[in-house]
């Protein structure tokens, strides 16, 4: 009976990981080419709704500059997770935006619905004021540190701190390449 038990428990874990998203790794390049819109946008609001037994939260921007696809003054963007009374569901990796933040958004998305981070926090770059100089600065929310354990080195990966002008001749050059 014991081993019984501890089948179906084996097997509804198995259900419960077989469920679970795993998101690939996108380079700045896979970023700007797999996206339907590129902007610089500020945060005019965010607000979390129950749907499907799901807090999602839609925020809207205001399009600040739009450097690819077609975009209306204002956007839309809807993802999981959020704050609903005393309620918090937050999925690691989705990115929460707060009232007059601005950022450079990926988008993704279809005709008519909200659009979506691509790559989630991937997508999303955080543009901070430097308050000693007042240059704006860029930071990829996912930027992190790995560790190669081959080379036995530490690497930073993404978008960390950089200047605003650089950030946007990056863009330039990664949204001017040809996709095969």
């Amino acid at each position: 009976m014991f081993l019984w038990i501890l089948f179906l428990v084996g097997i509804a874990l198995a259900a419960v990981v077989a469920k679970a998203t795993t998101l690939a790794r996108l380079s700045f390049d896979d970023l700007a080419q797999q996206s339907v819109a590129v902007a610089r946008v500020r945060c005019v609001s965010s607000e979390s709704r129950w749907d499907g037994g799901e807090i999602w939260t839609e925020s809207r921007f205001a399009v600040v500059e739009q450097d690819k696809g077609a975009l209306d003054a204002t956007v839309t963007v809807r993802m999981l997770g959020g704050r609903m009374g005393n309620l918090t569901s937050r999925v690691d990796g989705v990115p929460a935006f707060r009232p007059g933040e601005e950022l450079y958004l990926f988008l993704w998305g279809k005709a008519g619905e909200p659009y979506r981070v691509l790559g989630w926090s991937q997508g999303t770059f955080r543009i901070a004021r430097d308050a000693r100089s007042g240059a704006e600065k860029v930071t990829q929310e996912l930027a992190s540190t790995s560790f190669d354990a081959q080379t036995h080195q530490f690497h930073a990966g993404g978008v960390r701190g950089m200047a605003l002008s650089a950030f946007q001749e990056k863009l330039r050059q990664a949204l001017a390449q040809r996709v095969p």
